[in-house]
């Protein structure tokens, strides 16, 4: 069959047989070599987002580094040592082995806020939330939402792009600033929506790890925080932040504070320095 081989001739059926095992054969060779290229491609990008994570963690203001423990007043005082991937604390893991986290049984209004206790929460300000089939979909919370208000454009990545926690998921437009919106968990893009369906994007998650999110009982602490830092990042900006009556966010915070560098406070309340 091969012209190599012991007694090979050359004919009609040789000659067909070879170019179609040799077409056959690059075929092979340039789909092994294009799904190397998008691997190496992929784990590039992925590096570089963790790095710029990692990074642009440590760059926060040391109060905005805070452990999730110590939301919740089992620390007084400790810094994240895992940039809010608390999948590999080990000190996380033996918290909750020694103290599991209570259901909470608050209401979800917080501060004049929405914040349903069946999702899971990025201190970036995404959520996700585990829908029947296991996919996940993901959206920006009622703080985040306030701080934007509605955006001028948005950026959302094509179905089959794959996401890495605490990477960025997708970017919104907001007068001058790009916010980058941080995703919460590790998985695939499926579908795509937006502010007007209430969600912006729909996730295979992969692997479906959820502990390095605030849930239940941690989130009214944290979002009590949340709102200390907001007065703090528009005070830094010379503006004494007001509240509409009975305590509640405005619904558009970036518009009650037009002369502020929302660029700036966006970057401080989007983990972003």
């Amino acid at each position: 069959m091969f012209p190599w081989n012991y007694g090979f001739h050359w004919g009609p059926g040789s000659v067909i047989f070879l170019g179609a095992f040799y077409t056959v054969l690059m075929v092979l060779a340039a789909t092994v070599g294009t799904a190397y290229l998008r691997a190496r491609r992929d784990f590039r990008q992925h590096a570089a987002e963790r790095i710029r994570w990692e990074a642009g963690f440590h760059d926060l203001p040391a109060r905005d580094r805070v452990c999730r423990h110590v939301l919740t007043g089992e620390f007084q005082s400790r810094e994240c040592p895992n940039a809010f991937d608390c999948r590999k604390c080990e000190t996380h893991a033996k918290l909750l082995e020694r103290h599991p986290l209570p259901a909470s049984d608050e209401e979800p209004e917080i501060c004049g806020m929405h914040f349903p206790l069946d999702r899971f929460y990025h201190r970036g300000h995404t959520w996700a939330h585990l829908e029947p089939d296991g996919a996940m979909t993901i959206g920006i919370d009622d703080l985040g939402r306030r701080l934007i208000g509605a955006p001028d454009a948005v950026d959302l990545p094509k179905p089959g792009t794959r996401l890495q926690a605490n990477a960025t998921a997708f970017q919104v437009h907001k007068r001058d600033a790009g916010i980058r919106l941080l995703s919460p968990i590790n998985g695939v893009v499926r579908e795509t929506g937006g502010p007007e369906r209430g969600w912006y994007l729909r996730v295979a998650p992969d692997p479906l790890d959820v502990r390095h999110l605030l849930r239940g009982a941690e989130i009214r602490p944290w979002i009590v925080r949340e709102m200390e830092r907001l007065h703090g990042a528009l005070a830094q900006e010379g503006i004494a932040p007001t509240l509409a009556d009975g305590g509640v966010p405005v619904s558009d915070i970036s518009a009650a504070y037009p002369n502020a560098d929302w660029d700036a406070v966006c970057g401080e309340m989007f983990l972003q320095p």
